[in-house]
C-alpha cells in the first residue's frame, strides 16, 4: 500500500495540446494488462531527456540517445515515443538493438514518419528477448485510441511492480498566458539516484528552444528524480523525458529570461511531485522519509551523507520496525566518505526531537520521543554538520518484509 499517495483521477490530469496518447494490451509478458503506450507529438515539439548512468544500459536507451543526437544534427523533430512494460530489452546484445529499432520502424510505418523520429522505451525483466511481434501487433490498437486526455491510461500502461499509477498536472501563467504541464512516472524498486529505475514523461504546451529544454531537463532531474532512493540499485533502463509541444502562445528562448524562471519552477515542482510518488509507492514501503543535510561545506558532501543514510539497510529496517536505534544513522554518516568531518560538531534531529548534540546523545533525549516519531508514516531526518551553508535533501522509504517478497516473486 502506497504511503499517503492518492490515486490520480483522470479528470484532474490536464490535456496538453500537441501530444496524444494511446495504449494497448499487447501481452508483452502477461495477458490482460495495459503494457504498451504510444505518444504522438506535434511537428512543433522539442524533446530532451536524461538517462541511466548504468554502463549496462538497455538497448532502447542506446537507440533513444542515437535518435536524439541524429535528429539534432539533421534538424528533424521527434514525432513519437513508444513504451512497453514487461520486458526491459536489457542485456540482449545486438539482437536487443535490432528489436528496439524494429519497434521504431513499425510505429513509424503506421504514423508516416521516419524510424529515427521515434524514441523507444522498455521496462521489465532483464536478459530476455523483446517480443517485437506482440508489440508490433499491439501498435494499431494503441494508435486507434490516441487522445489528448488519455494520461491516466498512459500512467497505467507503464507500470510494473507499482501498486498504482503516478500522474499529476500543473498550470502556470507566463506573460498572461496559461501554460499546461502534465506528467507520468513509474518505479517502485531498483531505485537509486543517477537515475532511479524509473520512467518519467512530462509534457508542456510551451514553445521551448532545444538548448533551453536540454538545460531544463537536466536541472529538473537533478532536483527530483536524482534525489530519491529506495534500495540503492541503479537500473539499466532509466529515462526522464521532457516534451515541449509548442502549441501554446508562450515562447521560452533563453535560460536568462523571466519566462524560463517561471517554467523552470513549474517543471521542477511537478518533477519532484512525480519523483516523490515513486518513493511513496516503493516496493513494500510503509513510511516516507525525508533526509535533509544542512550546514555542509558543499552540496556534494551533503548529498553523500544523505544517500549514505538513505541507502543503509540497517537504518531502513529500523524505520520499518519503528525502532529508534538511531546510532545506525550516526554510523551511516560516519562512513559516508567525508574524510575531514568533525563529528563533535554534528547535530541530529528526528522531526522535532533533538537526538544527538555535538556528536553525542542529547542529554534531554528520551527514547519514547524517538519512538513517537518513528511510528509516523512520514518522518524527517535532519543532520546539521556545522561546516558551512550548503544543504541537500533526498527522499527515501523504509525496507520491509514485503520488499523481499515482491522481488523474490517478481518473475513469477
Amino acid at each position: 500500500m502506497a504511503v499517503n499517495l492518492s490515486f490520480p483521477l483522470a479528470a484532474d490530469l490536464k490535456p496538453v495540446a500537441g501530444i496524444e496518447l494511446g495504449h494497448a494490451e499487447a501481452g508483452v509478458r502477461k495477458a490482460n494488462r495495459k503494457d504498451l503506450l504510444v505518444m504522438k507529438l506535434a511537428p512543433t515539439a522539442t524533446v530532451a531527456g536524461v538517462f541511466t548512468t548504468n554502463r549496462f544500459c538497455a538497448a532502447p536507451v542506446q537507440v533513444c540517445k542515437a535518435h536524439l543526437e541524429g535528429l539534432r544534427i539533421a534538424g528533424s523533430p521527434i514525432r513519437a515515443l513508444v513504451v512497453n512494460t514487461g520486458n526491459a530489452n536489457a542485456g540482449t546484445g545486438e539482437a536487443g538493438l535490432a528489436h528496439a529499432n524494429a519497434t521504431c520502424a513499425a510505429l513509424a510505418d503506421l504514423l508516416g514518419c521516419e524510424a529515427a523520429q521515434v524514441l523507444p522505451f522498455s521496462t521489465g525483466v532483464i536478459l530476455e528477448p523483446l517480443p517485437v511481434d506482440r508489440i508490433a501487433a499491439g501498435l494499431p490498437r494503441a494508435i486507434a485510441n490516441l487522445e489528448t486526455d488519455n494520461w491516466l491510461n498512459a500512467a497505467e500502461a507503464i507500470m510494473t511492480t507499482d501498486t498504482q499509477p503516478k500522474a499529476a498536472s500543473r498550470t502556470v501563467t507566463i506573460n498572461g498566458k496559461s501554460v499546461t504541464l502534465t506528467g507520468i512516472s513509474k518505479g517502485a524498486g531498483m531505485i537509486k539516484p543517477n537515475m532511479a529505475t524509473m520512467l518519467g514523461f512530462m509534457a508542456t504546451d510551451a514553445r521551448v528552444a532545444q538548448p533551453v529544454l536540454d538545460h531544463l531537463v537536466k536541472k529538473a532531474a537533478d532536483q527530483s528524480f536524482n534525489c530519491i532512493t529506495i534500495d540503492g540499485d541503479t537500473s539499466t533502463n532509466d529515462s526522464f523525458m521532457l516534451i515541449a509541444t509548442g502549441a501554446a502562445e508562450v515562447e521560452v528562448s533563453s535560460i536568462d529570461t523571466p519566462e524560463y524562471a517561471l517554467l523552470s519552477e513549474a517543471v521542477i515542482g511537478l518533477s519532484q511531485e512525480l519523483a516523490q510518488m515513486i518513493v511513496r509507492d516503493g516496493e513494500g514501503a510503509t513510511k516516507f522519509i525525508t533526509i535533509a543535510v544542512e550546514e555542509g561545506a558543499s552540496v556534494e558532501e551533503c548529498r553523500k551523507i544523505a544517500y549514505s543514510i538513505g541507502h543503509s539497510p540497517l537504518v531502513k529496517t529500523a524505520f520499518f520496525a519503528s525502532d529508534p536505534n538511531l546510532g545506525r544513522i550516526l554510523a551511516a554518516i560516519g562512513y559516508a566518505g567525508v574524510d575531514d568531518l568533525d563529528v563533535t560538531k554534528l547535530n541530529l534531529y528526528l522531526d522535532d526531537v533533538w537526538v544527538a548534540k555535538n556528536g553525542g546523545r542529547h542529554p534531554d533525549y528520551q527514547e519514547q520521543d524517538g519512538q513517537r516519531v518513528m511510528k509516523q508514516s512520514e518522518i524527517t531526518v535532519r543532520v546539521k554538520l556545522a561546516r558551512g551553508d550548503a544543504a541537500a535533501t533526498i527522499w527515501t522509504c523504509d525496507l520491509s518484509h514485503d520488499y523481499v517478497t515482491i522481488n523474490a516473486d517478481y518473475r513469477s
